[in-house]
């Protein structure tokens, strides 16, 4: 990786999960911000359910950002024991070794879905399937080793599939798109949460950001109708190509949840700032989407 010329690494950073999209943005963070002594690792390069090879990667670190994770919350509804390896167990392993120096994230899903207010970071996880039972496994680890978990929600940005990128690629596809308008949520750009979490790691490193669960996600939100309508208007085509529909069109083998807005108190507390509201953040996101 790359950093500016003269620059002396202030810490050894470790990223897990390095291929995926905010693994990705990660490594692009850290290059921006000068740090040299960075192992980033993906899937073919650390597996995580691999104990001695964990606790190998991690020695030495000051610095363990976990993005790797069993994504696929359909595929875990038939294959729970497989994404809790990976979401639970690997996430035990890793917390055993590093402690108060890994920063894991989490989901949205770890809770049920039925607030009417932003869920704050203490609320007690309460997930409804398969995925979000393999994550709150993980985070329980992650807590009890004195490490820090960041939960983020709607993710989307420039590398690997996501939402955003679907809506701008099936916009030169289709005439119209139905989108589902009964779930809420706040959509949040990778590279924004990478930031974030690499000014959480100096917080730690500062002693100003206690351990314990933080919320990585936007302010404010919106519905997957009302997200794909913005993404249509920065892209200036006509929002009124996306339809609204429920969640009852596109059944899916794992239940989501209907309300995925998490509270950022505890931002507060650490001198980090939170994220922006989703929309100017989509804004800013929509150059790097296309």
């Amino acid at each position: 990786m790359g950093a500016a010329e003269g620059r002396v690494s202030l810490m050894r950073w470790l990223v897990t999960g390095a291929g995926g999209m905010l693994g990705r943005d990660l490594r692009t963070v850290l290059a921006e911000a000068g740090e040299t002594d960075v192992v980033a690792a993906t899937r073919a390069d650390l597996d995580v359910t691999d104990q001695s090879a964990v606790r190998a990667a991690v020695a030495g670190a000051d610095v363990v950002l976990n993005t790797a994770a069993w994504t696929d919350v359909d595929g875990a509804e038939t294959a729970e024991e497989a994404a809790t390896a990976v979401n639970g167990h690997a996430v035990h392993t890793l917390a055993a070794a590093a402690g108060k120096h890994l920063i894991h994230l989490s989901t949205d899903y770890v809770f049920a879905g039925d607030a009417t207010a932003p869920y704050p970071e203490d609320a007690v996880p309460a997930p409804v399937n398969a995925y979000g039972r393999s994550k709150a496994i993980g985070e329980q680890a992650v807590l009890a080793a004195g490490g820090y978990v960041v939960r983020t929600a709607w993710l989307y940005g420039a590398h690997g599939p996501n939402f955003v990128r679907t809506m701008l690629r099936l916009a030169a596809e289709r005439d119209t798109l139905d989108v589902v308008d009964d779930q809420q949520g706040p959509p949040t750009w990778s590279y924004a949460l990478a930031r974030q979490l690499v000014d959480l790691a100096g917080a730690a490193r500062d002693g100003r950001a206690a351990p314990g669960a933080y919320h990585g996600t936007a302010a404010g939100s919106t519905t997957w109708y009302g997200l794909a309508r913005a993404v249509f208007e920065e892209a200036g085509l006509d929002p009124d190509r996306v339809r609204p529909t429920t969640s009852a069109t596109f059944r899916r083998p794992a239940p989501r949840p209907s309300y995925s807005v998490l509270g950022h108190a505890a931002w507060s507390r650490s001198g980090v700032d939170p994220l922006p509201d989703w929309r100017s953040m989509l804004t800013s996101a929509m150059p790097t989407l296309s």
